[in-house]
């Protein structure tokens, strides 16, 4: 594949950069690297590229703040490093950029930003003004109340830098990092370690490859850089995992050079399909396996199908639907809970006699299912 072909048309890109990518291996935000990004985000600026930031650092710049280093697996901790980083990581990033004449725009985001379709599309619109009037939004995970986040449990910035890109459309996805790629072995155990420089299938042999190894302050890992990459895959975002350390990487990588590893797609899911699919899920419908076949060919859902329903959900939330207990797809039901308990595996023309009221003859309408 020819990069260059395949990125000139980049109009959006994310750039995601790491803890040990802005601390340098310090204790404190390397001001000079800070620089060099915002100096090529100007230039990409002054070309018509768009470039939003998803930055981490916070609590490793927190910690050494609060000399509290020692005590850098304790969660209040962590929390308190947070709150006290993020202040000091922002007036480093306005600083760099402000020597370039842009404002920066500081976005805290839950793990669950993307859940509420509501709260999604007002912070959408929020970042597309931001965007139209010049700054550059910098994102971080709201790491002072979300615990779970920085535990690492269910969010990191790399899966934070996926969503990001696949809810505001960006073309391009680019993981700056202190690993140049993804190898065929951990390059840090092995000195024969080969740079995959395209992956075009994420498979379980590459799954395997990503390893595990995350640094001593930042929660990612290659593990779940490949993630983001599964996530982007779905919604036809390319991905580039690539080394911080390379001069002029941002702007060298947007010209074509072969660095780091490419992760391509030719596919691309509507905006909604995606929102369906990593939004947080209210409930659950459990069907038949008539139902799972019926759904895996991509028809709508039929409350004759339906065994029973877990949790409280209303119409238009964000359900899995499960098969023997396992989730086979998601999907947005035109009942609430209550009315499919009353409907369950009954014919379409018997929903008005039991419910007194008939919204569709499917449960869950096929243009709102995701297969998962």
């Amino acid at each position: 594949m020819n990069r260059k072909e395949h990125l000139k048309g980049a109009h959006r890109i994310v750039v995601k950069v790491g803890t040990s990518s802005i601390t340098r291996g310090g204790p404190s935000a390397s001001s000079e690297f800070m620089d060099t990004i915002a100096r090529q985000v100007k230039d990409l600026k002054d070309k018509g590229t768009e470039v939003l930031i998803v930055t981490s650092g916070a609590i490793g710049i927190g910690l050494a703040v609060m000399d509290a280093r020692a005590r850098s697996r304790e969660i209040p901790v962590r929390q308190a490093a947070a709150s006290i980083g993020q202040s000091a990581l922002m007036q480093k990033w306005n600083e760099s950029f402000q020597r370039h004449g842009i404002a920066t725009a500081q976005i805290l985001l839950t793990y669950d930003f993307y859940s509420d379709r509501e709260k999604y599309l007002n912070l959408r619109n929020a970042i597309q003004t931001i965007l139209e009037f010049g700054a550059v939004p910098i994102f971080n995970e709201n790491d002072a109340i979300c615990v779970k986040e920085i535990d690492a449990v269910f969010g990191d910035n790399d899966t934070l830098s996926a969503m990001v890109s696949i809810k505001m459309d960006a073309d391009l996805l680019i993981i700056l990092s202190d690993v140049h790629g993804l190898y065929d072995k951990d390059p840090k155990l092995f000195g024969d370690a080969k740079l995959i420089p395209e992956v075009t299938d994420i498979t379980d042999r590459i799954r395997e490859q990503a390893g595990d190894t995350a640094g001593r302050l930042g929660t990612g890992g290659m593990r779940t850089k490949i993630r983001a990459a599964e996530i982007c895959h779905e919604a036809g975002c390319s991905v580039i995992i690539a080394g911080s350390d390379v001069d002029d990487v941002i702007e060298r990588i947007i010209d074509g050079e072969e660095i780091g590893t490419i992760f391509i797609t030719d596919k691309r899911e509507s905006r909604k399909s995606s929102w369906i699919r990593y939004a947080h899920a209210s409930g659950s419908i459990e069907v038949d396996e008539g139902a799972k076949k019926a759904l895996l060919k991509h028809v709508s859902l039929l409350a004759v199908g339906i065994k029973d329903t877990k949790g409280r959900f209303d119409r238009g939330d964000v359900v899995n639907i499960t098969c023997g207990g396992a989730v086979i797809a998601k999907g947005i039901p035109d009942y609430n809970s209550d009315d499919i308990s009353k409907i369950k595996g009954l014919h379409s023309d018997r929903m008005f006699e039991v419910l007194g009221h008939k919204n569709y003859d499917n449960v869950i309408r096929s243009e709102n299912i995701v297969i998962m």
